[in-house]
């Protein structure tokens, strides 16, 4: 058992940057791999960051490239999502996720086996 909670969400201007954090308790971070996924409104879930078990790789959606970058720090159990040059349409509710079977990155969000309770992100123009 595994549980995520996000930290950092809000309501920030076109422009600007956020940092979202995910706390994870339950078994050893260390040893699984994890990622964000937003869902926007109106709108499917979707795949936006992923990071390897210990942080060596990591892959991202291409609507985020450049702009969004994931990195995790296992001393304190934590992901982190950076996110720069934020446009309305990034508003969603995101989610950290984690992938305790696998060692290879996925965008495909059906690998994640727990999930946290999301954070908004409100980007206004």
């Amino acid at each position: 058992q595994v549980q995520l909670v996000e930290s950092g969400g809000g309501l920030v201007q076109a422009g600007g940057s956020r940092r979202l954090s995910c706390v994870a308790s339950g078994r050893t971070f260390s040893t699984y791999t994890m990622g964000w996924v937003r869902r926007a409104p109106g709108k499917e879930r979707e795949f936006v960051a992923a990071i390897s078990r210990n942080g060596d790789r990591a892959i991202s959606a291409g609507s985020v490239k450049g702009r969004f970058t994931i990195s995790r720090d296992d001393a304190k159990n934590t992901v982190y999502l950076q996110m720069k040059s934020l446009k309305p349409e990034h508003t969603a509710v995101y989610y950290c996720a984690s992938d305790l079977h696998g060692s290879q990155l996925y965008t495909k969000i059906e690998v994640y086996d727990y999930w946290g309770q999301g954070t908004q992100v409100t980007v206004s123009s």
